[in-house]
């Protein structure tokens, strides 16, 4: 499948009402934000769009974002490559307009004075909120994953003895 650039902005109310459905690239150098987080982004963003209207008449856009970067273990230091993927769907409001009641998946995003969005924009904070807070390799992968374990026993709550039986004494005397 050939990789197509997607456009940087649309007008969600006209592709909600066409029902557009996008399948696409970004190219990393749209996303300085995301680079400065991360140790590098390899290749370009796959993203996939649909807009539409959903069963409240509200108008839609929904989505997927992937790519592939490189993060620094903050267990050993050494970088490692993982996959960030994001799921997300938005609806268009305008700044001074009140937000109806939205179902809990539901994110609203501001459209500008000309009714359009910045789509390249929409996926680098979905992208930024994906990464992990404290990036680390699996335990067999990092050098210093095994130093990561617990010792000793946890007592299970049966050994313990239950604070309200001296209650449950009083209570048959």
């Amino acid at each position: 499948m050939e990789k197509v650039k997607l456009p940087i902005k649309v007008d969600p109310a006209r592709c909600s009402q066409s029902r557009l459905v996008y399948q696409g690239v970004f190219a990393a150098a749209l996303m300085p934000r995301l680079q400065d987080s991360t140790q590098g982004i390899h290749g370009d963003i796959d993203v996939s769009l649909n807009f539409g209207t959903d069963a409240q008449g509200l108008r839609v856009m929904s989505g997927q974002a992937r790519t592939q970067v490189s993060l620094q273990c903050q267990r050993c230091n050494e970088l490692f490559d993982t996959t960030i993927e994001s799921e997300f769907t938005y609806t268009p409001l305008r700044a001074n307009a009140e937000a109806p009641e939205l179902p809990e998946d539901y994110d609203t995003i501001e459209v500008d004075e000309v009714g359009e969005i910045n789509l390249a924009e929409i996926i680098e904070d979905e992208l930024i909120l994906g990464l992990p807070q404290i990036p680390t390799h699996e335990n067999e992968q990092c050098s210093q994953g095994k130093f990561d374990q617990s010792f000793g026993d946890i007592p299970t709550a049966e050994e313990r003895p239950n604070p309200f039986a001296v209650l449950e004494e009083l209570k048959r005397k």
